[in-house]
């Protein structure tokens, strides 16, 4: 490994007092929260005010899909994910492991006190710092999926949950036009418009990307400067591929 992992601890690169919420709270207003913080992790307490669980965009677009709206409900009876505990002094790449195989949300403790999260876009603000510059191609995903930027915005919501993915591209006149994913969907949420308009208007555009090939210190250079989450990938002017800052945390840890 070109780089000294024993540089990089998750005190120096997570998020402090991250967020949290009552379970009382409705589930509306913690989206409204969350869409305007910019964030895709929810804390919720128990009432006891401890961390129970954690609500991320991919709960909210699943209530979506089943429910056709968001239920009128309290962040207590919501579905959340579980999260693992970590401490302040554990290194960024060991608890990448976590992250990344377990696929669990990381809630850092000092004792039994909650003093931040850390996220794979926490984590690159290191791996950035870092000599390492490491391939992508084994950890791109090469399946893109898209819509026409005509398309309604519950269409993509319902490609996206039935693919498992957290954007779509969307297209115009079979040209790359922009990206919708999940944090445009928290912002289209909060504004009440309706899932039935047109993606045209929603989708993060211009599109940014990136040449098939890039390393990943540059990709995430890339996304760091515009502050985004996912690079589209071009090869001969098409969109081949898709990375995401998971994706990079991942070809840092198995370089």
């Amino acid at each position: 490994m070109v780089f000294d992992k024993l540089e990089l601890k998750v005190e120096d690169y997570m998020t402090p007092n991250p967020i949290s919420v009552k379970p009382t709270l409705k589930l509306k207003d913690a989206i409204d929260i969350m869409a305007k913080k910019k964030i895709g992790n929810m804390i919720v307490d128990d009432e006891k005010g401890r961390p129970s669980g954690i609500l991320t965009e991919r709960e909210i677009l699943t209530y979506l899909v089943k429910d056709g709206g968001i239920p009128d409900i309290e962040m207590g009876v919501v579905q959340t994910k579980p999260f693992t505990m970590i401490s302040p002094d554990e290194l960024v790449l060991d608890v990448a492991n976590t992250l990344l195989e377990k696929k669990r949300r990381l809630l850092v403790f000092d004792g039994k006190k909650l003093v931040g999260i850390i996220t794979a876009s926490d984590m690159l603000k290191g791996l950035r710092t870092t000599g390492g510059n490491p391939d992508l191609e084994k950890v791109v995903s090469t399946r893109v999926y898209s819509c026409d930027y005509f398309d309604s915005i519950f269409r993509s919501i319902n490609l996206m949950f039935k693919k498992r993915i957290g954007s779509v591209l969307v297209v115009k006149n079979k040209i790359p036009f922009g990206i919708f994913t999940e944090r445009d969907l928290l912002g289209v949420l909060t504004k009440n418009i309706p899932l039935q308009e047109r993606l045209e208007n929603y989708a993060t555009h211009p599109l940014i990307t990136a040449k098939y090939g890039i390393k990943g210190k540059d990709a995430a250079e890339i996304m760091n400067k515009n502050k985004i989450k996912r690079l589209a990938l071009k090869k001969n002017d098409a969109i081949v591929a898709m990375v995401t800052a998971r994706d990079i945390v991942d070809a840092f840890r198995i370089v």
